[in-house]
C-alpha cells in the first residue's frame, strides 16, 4: 500500500509530523492493507497564524482495490488528534465497506447429485 502525505507549511513546523501521522494511520488501518492500493493523507491548519479551537484538519482518502475512493475529514485543536479521529472514522467506514462485500457473498451452489 502506497502512502502519500501532504501538508501546508504551518503544520510542518513541528518535529517529524509526517512520520508520526503516517505511522499512526498505517497502524490503525493495518488490517485493510492488502485490500487498499493507496492512502492519501492531507493535514492543514485552516486559519493559519490565527489560533482557534479545532482549526487543524486531517483528510484521509483510501483507495480500495477495484473500488471508488473513500474519504474522511476530522478537525481538532492539534494535528495528531485530527489524524487520530480521521483514521478511526476511516477504519469504521472501511469495515462497513468491506464487510458488505463479505456479508453478501454466497457459497458456490453445490453440484446436484442424482
Amino acid at each position: 500500500m502506497q502512502v502519500q502525505f501532504n501538508s501546508d507549511s504551518s503544520v510542518m513546523g513541528t518535529e517529524n509530523v509526517a512520520e508520526r501521522i503516517e505511522a499512526r494511520v498505517r497502524d490503525k488501518l493495518a488490517r485493510f492493507e492488502d485490500r487498499l492500493t493507496r492512502l492519501e493523507i492531507h493535514v492543514r491548519d485552516e486559519n493559519g497564524a490565527k489560533h482557534g479551537a479545532d482549526d487543524k484538519a486531517c483528510m484521509i482518502e483510501a483507495r480500495p482495490s477495484g473500488g471508488k475512493p473513500i474519504g474522511v475529514t476530522a478537525h481538532a485543536s492539534k494535528v495528531d488528534e485530527a489524524a487520530n479521529k480521521a483514521s478511526s472514522t476511516l477504519a469504521k467506514r472501511l469495515e462497513r465497506h468491506f464487510g458488505k462485500g463479505e456479508k453478501h457473498k454466497h457459497d458456490a451452489r453445490p453440484d446436484k447429485v442424482m
